[in-house]
This record gives structure tokens, sequence and C-alpha cells, in this order.
């Protein structure tokens, strides 16, 4: 993704002439977890009090959901979000998704995916499983799912503004910062490099 600069303060830039669409693209980001740990709870309860299936399952369902969603973060950010196209209205567009991230890493408000995009993806993604699986598994599933989701979305935000002690958190924030001040066109996972490693796109090791 080439980029004509990056801020590396937490100033923003102003993406639309209308105040409702300009509003509608920031957001603070504990709104995610507003939006959707009550739906992770609704799918806990249909889970255990509706469908009534075993812990066993429960935790098959919800770890596969889980590992699901390291691979749709991954496919999502490496495929649409650095997809680059040539038109002038897909470019904006492309920046208006993404491009305004690597632009203004920084920006607190446009950190988290705002609602406007985050629910209807969810609820594409709660009928597409609803299809492909068997009746009863689609609550267990989607709770790890969207538990990743709401993982992935705080980690962002963490990632670009705290300081971390731990190893681990560090490795994390390392990975993705060399996303957005070595290369663009790696270190695609952001709160696992999983995929990056199993799909060569990870970083070379420091000797």
């Amino acid at each position: 993704m080439k980029k004509n600069f990056v801020s590396n303060s937490q100033e923003s830039v102003r993406m639309f002439k209308s105040n409702f669409l300009e509003s509608l693209s920031k957001v603070h980001y504990t709104v995610p977890l507003f939006i959707f740990i009550p739906v992770i709870a609704i799918c806990v309860y249909k889970t255990i009090f509706v469908d009534s299936i075993s812990i066993t399952k429960f935790l098959t369902l919800f770890f596969a959901g889980l590992f699901c969603w390291t691979f749709v973060e991954y496919a999502l950010h490496r495929f649409v979000f650095h997809l680059m196209p040539n038109k002038p209205w897909a470019l904006r567009l492309h920046f208006i998704f993404h491009g305004v991230h690597h632009d203004y890493p920084s920006d607190a408000k446009r950190l988290v995916m705002p609602p406007s995009l985050s629910i209807p993806l969810a609820t594409g993604f709660f009928f597409l499983f609803k299809a492909l699986l068997p009746t009863g598994d689609i609550f267990a599933f989607f709770t790890g799912f969207i538990l990743g989701y709401l993982f992935y979305d705080i980690s962002h935000y963490a990632i670009h503004h705290f300081n971390f002690k731990g190893t681990f958190w560090k490795k994390i924030k390392q990975h993705h910062m060399l996303h957005h001040y070595q290369n663009p066109n790696k270190g695609y996972g952001v709160s696992s490099p999983l995929w990056d490693k199993l799909l060569g796109s990870d970083f070379p090791e420091r000797k």
C-alpha cells in the first residue's frame, strides 16, 4: 500500500463533507463492547438453554468459531482492505475503508470498526454460518467468532495506544507496527501472526 505520508500524531482527517457521514466514520473504542457483548450473551443463552448442547460440543464449536475468525481477520485485511484498485472512485472507497488508517494510524476514533460496518458484516457472517452449519450449532460457533472479532477490535486499539510490558503483547505490537512502518504488504494478522506464518506473509526474523 503506497502512502504519501504517515502521521505520527493523534490528529485526524475529515473524510466526508456531510457531518452525519463523518460522525459514522468515527467511534470510541468501547462501542463494540456495548454492541457485541450482549450478542455473545444471547448466543450463550441460546446454546445452553435452547439448544441444550453439551459442554464438550460447546467448547468444540466455540474454538472452531474463534479459529475461523483468525482466518477471516487475516483474509479481510490482506485481500479486501489491501486491494489496490485503479478506478478513482474505488481508490476513494479504499481510502475510506482502510487507507485512512495507514495515513493516520494513531487516530483514536478510527481504530475500531464503526457499527455502520461491523453490524452488517456480523449479520452477513451469521447467516452464512447458519446456512453452512447443522441446526443447533450456529450460536456456539458464532460465540467464538464474535469474541474473536471483539478481541481483534479492542487489541487493535490497544496496540496503537498502550505501552505493553509482557513479552506476548510486545511481540503482537511489534508485528503490527512493522506492518505500518516497514512493509504494509506483510504482517496482515493483527491479533495473531498465525496466518502470516502459515501463508508466507510474515516478516523475516531478525538475527
